[in-house]
């Protein structure tokens, strides 16, 4: 969360569940609605983080930000999906955020 904050975001939620899902953050950048799903892997035995989040998952967090939307009392000029890859080989730490992911 320091990092989307440092990046200019403000964090609203975190982890919010419905019986459909789970968004694991939720920002406003600007006057845009940001779900951001995050990725974490410790190997590429399963593929990268970023490979990990299918076009399923991408049209799911669609669907539950249209229903946390409906929660709320205010508007947004538009809602995109960030996808946060988190990646640790050999001991190092890499963080690879994809904005606007399709």
């Amino acid at each position: 969360m320091t990092y989307l904050e440092a990046s200019g975001m403000r964090v609203v939620d975190r982890n919010w569940r419905c019986r459909h899902g789970e968004i694991d953050i939720i920002a406003e950048d600007g006057p845009t609605l940001v779900v951001v799903e995050v990725k974490t892997r410790s190997g590429r035995s399963h593929g990268t983080a970023l490979e990990s989040v299918s076009p399923a998952k991408l049209a799911r967090l669609r669907m539950l930000a249209a229903k946390w939307l409906s929660t709320q009392p205010r508007t947004f000029e538009s809602v995109r999906v960030d996808v946060i890859a988190l990646e640790r080989f050999a001991g190092d730490l890499a963080l690879r955020h994809v904005r606007g992911a399709i």
